[in-house]
């Protein structure tokens, strides 16, 4: 599609194909080079838009990148739950693992939560943190009944912990997993950068089932139940 092709939309209905439209060119982009080498220009040239016309739909570019975020969450929120649910031995080290493979498998999504706080909620109106606030929420609401479930006795503080936690680590470590190319051959050329090799998954469960486990045997102190 050319910048010329793309009309300006008439209708509530036209413009919500054109933010989608918007919304899956920018997801496809930043899947492919990451979100932080993704630009407003990018993505506008991928839809066949002037950068101007694209300020109709969205006023920044991390006003795209947050609504996708708010995407990533209601996608993982009930996957999440229902692999709690169907654990078969549902203690600390099969919540850990269920949190870490169903962040892991969404490579995208941990990019962009590591890239939620550092910059996507700053550069867009107070409305749309709070809309992408109460996302969240929404999904700690899906996220904690389960942690519960498969976990008597950890809190509802205990749920927001862990599921901050997780969501920060992933972030955080997916950032780390994904250098840039020189510097990833670095890593991998010299024994001596091993430590700086990570793979998100298995760090994330163990540190996880740690933390589980901690609450886990503070709640049931005293009470007679083992974890």
């Amino acid at each position: 599609m050319t910048t010329g092709d793309f009309q300006r939309a008439r209708s509530p209905e036209a413009k919500r194909v054109r933010e989608v439209a918007i919304l899956d060119a920018a997801r496809r982009l930043g899947t492919e080079r990451g979100i932080r080498q993704v630009t407003l220009t990018d993505i506008a040239d991928a839809v066949g838009m002037h950068k101007s016309a694209m300020l109709r739909y969205f006023e920044t570019r991390e006003e795209i990148f947050l609504r996708l975020t708010a995407e990533g969450w209601r996608d993982w929120a009930p996957d999440l739950a229902e692999r709690l649910r169907g654990l078969a031995r549902p203690d600390a080290d099969g919540v850990a693992a269920a949190f870490a493979t169903s962040l892991a498998a969404r490579g995208m999504f941990c990019d962009l939560l590591g890239q939620t706080p550092l910059n996507l909620e700053r550069n867009v109106s107070v409305e749309k943190v709070r809309e992408f606030k109460l996302t969240t929420g929404e999904g700690l609401g899906v996220i904690i009944p389960a942690v519960r479930a498969a976990l008597p006795g950890l809190t509802e503080q205990d749920g927001v912990d862990l599921i901050a936690a997780a969501t920060s680590m992933a972030g955080t470590f997916h950032q780390i997993a994904t250098p840039g190319p020189e510097v990833a051959e670095l890593y991998r050329s010299d024994p001596r950068m091993a430590h700086a090799l990570v793979e998100v998954e298995p760090r994330l469960a163990r540190i996880l089932a740690a933390m589980l486990r901690g609450l886990v045997s503070e709640r049931t102190a005293g009470t007679g139940r083992t974890a």
